[in-house]
Parts: structure tokens; C-alpha cells; sequence
């Protein structure tokens, strides 16, 4: 009998491309690290800060700043150790053991968020409660630990398929794994109101449940006789590549471009439910079925630009969903009612869903196979240092001008709006090294 591998044969086609068990398994992580992002990430986290700090409108933007800072420097941490899993993953060509690893390592903190976010501390520290402050730093963590086993999932695509495969791979990968938000947030229907850190222990337990066919099915190819190099080796291997920016300038105006692109989205994501919240006034309940519609504006946007990919080429459909980025955000900072918020929304969910598939094809397309963990280490390197800017650059808008109220949050996503402009105009400079 033979062994289960990860690579799809090149005639599997239409269905039996995407049910065949390795991609079944792949596709389902995704819904999985989905339900981390859409739960804890982007609603219930920053309303549960919002709800312990924000009590009027000024307080509302020092809540902003609270959620910004916390992302921050969970990117802080991923850009001291991103650098690593690239190097990690082409000398072991292990991927699926550092993706069980930090997948554990999320849910285990993110049901310490919840645990503690109910245990009462009397105890104060810079006049935060302790308890506060386990919840924020257990999310720091957790942030962490999830987005660093991205960076070994998203390689994972290239042992999936062939390079004619890869675009609808990672369309139907995005498009199931926005169903993912749907899981997620049944929670909602057994929460009571406004407690929101009751869906912190249910979403562990459901990213480690649709984690297990990943665990279980997909194979690891080890590389043998592997010599053994120091920690610090890493870092020296990543400066050595970005000396050799001169042979791979292609790959490095992209990455530039990536960084302010991923900066908008990344940001946006984050403060999506409490700028709805503070700015628009749409309610946590009206927000969930908003979220569902940008869900499924996802799984749509996703699964069609993964065609849409295919026919014209990674490079213009990038730009293609740049500038539907660049409509969104403008839409949603000048927004003076729910109707246009709702529009925003769905355009948002457009471009996120399709950004992903596109970058990742791309990264794909343009980097050398031999180098390919690596350059995918650096892209997740730029992405997590961009990440760090975008919510400073949110939470110090809002900190800066919190006498303005809900004006100080529209300065701030209106800050986005400069800072995608400016990855379109970077990409477009790609276009000269063909």
C-alpha cells in the first residue's frame, strides 16, 4: 500500500482536486486559524477591552489605543523570530511539526485569556487591574504563537500541487476557511450580553477540534543529514539574502509593497468591530451579521480571484485588489451611517479574502523553490514589521486626538487609506524588473 503524500497528482482536476485528503486537511487548518482571528483577533477581544475600558467617547479612543499597543507588540515579537522559521523550515523541510507546536501553544493561551478574564484580582499595577493585564499578555502570546504557525502553514501550499494547482488551492483554502468565521461565532448564541470574554475558551477548543486533520493526515518530508548550526546562524542567513538584494530586487520592491499593503489590512482587522462600535454606533449583534456578510464577501472574493489569478496573472490581480482596498477604506472613514458602513464592510471582505490569495500566489511564482522557506520567512517578516507600524500609527491617532472623539478614530483609519497608496504605487515598480 502507498504511503499518503502531500503532493496532488497533476491530473486531478475540478473536485478531485480539492477533496483529495491533503488538501481537505490543509483547507480545514485555515477554517481553523480563522475562527483565532475572527473571534479573538478582530471581535470579541476588542470588545472586551472596549467594555472594561470604554466608557464615553474619549474613553473609547483609549480603548483603541489599549487594542492597538497589544498588537503591536505581539508583531514586535513575531519580527524578532519570523526570520527564523524560513531558514528553519528549508533546512528540516519540516513544517507540520512547528505547526502543531505553536497551534497548541495558541489555545492553550487563549483559554488562559478566559480564565482569567473571569478570575476578580484585587491587585493593581500602573492602575490596570492585574487580571487585565494576564488577559492582554496571554493575547500578546497567543497572537503570537498563531501567526507565527502561519508563516509554516502558508509554505505548506507548495507541497500541495503543481504550479498550475496552487492558484485555486489557495482560493478554495481561503474561501473554506472563511467558513471558519461562521463556526466561530455560534459561540455568540450561547453568550450572555456584553460578555464577551465568554467565547475565549470555545474558540481554543474549536481551533484545536478543525486543527486535528492537519495533525493527523498531512505528511512531513524531513531533510536528512541536516548539519547542525547555531540559533544566530538564522539571523546571519536572512542579512546574507538581504545583501543579496542586487539578484533578487524583483522579490524585495514586492516585499516593500507587501509591508504597506499588509499594514492597512492587518490594522483594519483589528479595529474593525470597535471603530463599528464607537464611530457608526452599530451594535455587537448588527456587527456579527456585518461580519457574516464580509465573511461571505470573502469566500466569494477569495474563490473567484483564485480564477481570476489564473487567467491574468498574480502581479495584476495584486494591484486589482490594492484598489478595491484603497475604495473600501475611503468609504469606511467618511461613513456617516450604517448603509455605507455595509458597503465598506463587504468591499473590505472582498480584498481580504482575495489579498491573500494573490500575494501568496505570487510569492510563489516570483521566489527561487530553493529559497522559497526562506523568502516566504522574509515576506512573513515584512507583513509582522508592518504590522507593528500600522496599529502604532492607529493607537497614537487616537490617544494623540482623544479630545476629538469618534473624529480621532476616522483620522486614524484615514491614515490607512496613505498607507495602501503607497504599496500600490511600490507594486507598481515590479512591473519594471520583468
Amino acid at each position: 500500500m502507498e504511503p499518503i503524500t502531500n503532493k496532488v497528482k497533476l491530473e486531478k482536476k475540478g473536485l478531485a482536486l480539492y477533496f483529495s485528503l491533503p488538501i481537505l486537511s490543509w483547507v480545514l487548518y485555515d477554517a481553523a486559524n480563522t475562527i483565532f482571528s475572527s473571534n479573538i483577533n478582530t471581535i470579541f477581544f476588542p470588545l472586551y477591552l472596549q467594555e472594561i475600558v470604554g466608557s464615553d467617547e474619549v474613553q473609547k479612543q483609549i480603548a483603541s489605543t489599549f487594542i492597538s499597543y497589544a498588537n503591536a507588540l505581539a508583531s514586535f515579537l513575531l519580527v524578532i523570530f519570523t526570520p527564523l522559521f524560513g531558514v528553519m523550515m528549508d533546512r528540516t523541510g519540516k513544517k507540520k511539526k512547528y505547526i502543531v507546536i505553536l497551534t497548541l501553544l495558541t489555545v492553550i493561551g487563549t483559554i488562559a485569556m478566559g480564565i482569567f478574564s473571569f478570575i476578580p484580582f484585587t491587585q493593581m499595577m500602573f492602575g490596570i487591574p492585574m487580571s487585565l493585564i494576564l488577559v492582554i499578555l496571554f493575547f500578546v502570546l497567543s497572537k503570537f504563537t498563531y501567526h507565527s504557525s502561519l508563516v509554516f502553514y502558508d509554505t505548506m501550499i507548495s507541497d500541495l500541487g503543481t504550479k498550475e494547482q496552487i492558484p485555486l488551492i489557495s482560493g478554495f483554502g481561503v474561501a473554506i476557511g472563511y467558513f471558519g468565521t461562521l463556526i466561530g461565532l455560534s459561540v455568540y448564541l450561547f453568550m450572555d450580553d456584553g460578555a464577551y470574554n465568554q467565547s475565549f475558551i470555545p474558540t481554543g477548543i474549536l481551533f484545536l477540534l478543525l486543527s486535528l486533520p492537519l495533525f493527523i493526515f498531512i505528511k512531513d518530508t524531513p531533510k536528512e543529514n541536516v548539519p547542525k548550526q547555531s540559533v544566530l546562524s538564522g539571523y546571519r542567513e536572512i542579512l546574507e539574502t538581504f545583501k543579496q538584494m542586487k539578484n533578487y530586487r524583483k522579490i524585495f520592491i514586492f516585499m516593500l509593497a507587501y509591508f504597506f499593503l499588509n499594514d492597512a489590512l492587518a490594522t483594519t482587522i483589528a479595529m474593525m468591530s470597535v471603530y463599528a462600535n464607537a464611530v457608526i454606533g452599530i451594535s455587537t449583534g448588527k456587527f456579527i451579521i456585518l461580519y457574516l456578510v464580509s465573511t461571505i464577501a470573502s469566500i466569494i472574493g477569495s474563490f473567484i480571484f483564485g480564477y481570476i489569478t489564473k487567467s491574468i496573472g498574480a502581479y495584476r490581480a495584486v494591484r486589482y485588489v490594492g484598489i478595491l482596498l484603497v475604495i473600501a477604506l475611503i468609504i469606511a472613514t467618511i461613513a456617516w451611517n450604517e448603509g455605507l458602513f455595509w458597503v465598506a464592510g463587504s468591499l473590505f471582505g472582498v480584498a481580504l479574502g482575495s489579498m491573500w490569495v494573490t500575494t501568496r500566489t505570487y510569492i510563489v511564482e516570483i521566489t527561487p523553490e530553493e529559497k522559497r522557506g526562506q523568502f516566504f520567512g522574509l515576506f512573513a517578516f515584512s507583513g509582522k514589521v508592518s504590522s507593528i507600524l500600522g496599529p502604532l500609527l492607529y493607537g497614537t491617532i487616537t490617544f494623540a486626538f482623544a479630545d476629538l472623539g469618534n473624529t480621532a478614530s476616522r483620522m486614524a483609519l484615514g491614515s490607512l487609506i496613505i498607507l495602501t497608496i503607497i504599496g500600490l504605487v511600490i507594486h507598481a515598480r515590479v512591473k519594471e524588473e520583468w
